[in-house]
């Protein structure tokens, strides 16, 4: 009798660690992961914005997010129509001007603020990357986001949103759409 409770506090415990590394495992990564990087474009006609980095260790693959606000860009009572806008907003040419949609866009929220959401293969000269293209609205403003990974489409965009919904870049964006 007493060696049958041994073996059976035994499997509690080997089950109770593999949740627990399963849980951990398939965690979102923690706002924390994330490091501000400087802005990597050159200038153009718009404010630099905001850069982070986040290593596969962390994040599963090796992605990086830009964003910033294009105050007076965006259409003031439909917000981001369609997909080809996202096309010509959200800053994926920055990266590489070769850049192709793998499917249709879709609808998202960031911040609060309706957009639309697009992924993309980018023709990169060390080979091809993953590319998430973002653009929300407030009013007649613009947020415009796009992130670029090493790996998996679904990784990199979960990451993407996670890290988008993290309490500061919130407050961030919302600030930064207000003119603060």
């Amino acid at each position: 009798m007493m060696h049958s409770w041994r073996v059976i506090a035994a499997m509690i415990l080997v089950l109770g660690g593999l949740s627990a590394v399963a849980g951990y495992e398939m965690a979102p990564p923690r706002a924390a992961a994330w490091r501000e990087i400087a802005w990597p474009f050159p200038r153009d006609g718009w404010p630099a914005g905001r850069a982070f980095r986040c290593g596969a260790a962390e994040c599963g693959d090796d992605v990086e997010v830009y964003l910033r606000p294009k105050l007076g860009f965006c259409n003031c009572d439909g917000g981001v129509a369609d997909d080809d806008e996202v096309d010509r907003v959200a800053d994926v040419d920055m990266i590489s001007p070769r850049f192709v949609p793998l499917k249709a866009g879709d609808v998202v929220a960031v911040a609060d603020m309706p957009g639309r959401i697009r992924v993309y293969d980018l023709e990169m000269p060390n080979g091809k990357r993953t590319a998430i293209g973002i653009a929300v609205s407030h009013r007649c403003d613009l947020m415009a986001v796009v992130a670029q990974g090493s790996g998996d489409v679904g990784r990199v965009q979960s990451a993407t949103l996670t890290f988008l919904e993290g309490q500061e870049i919130r407050s961030w964006m919302i600030a930064a759409m207000e003119g603060r």
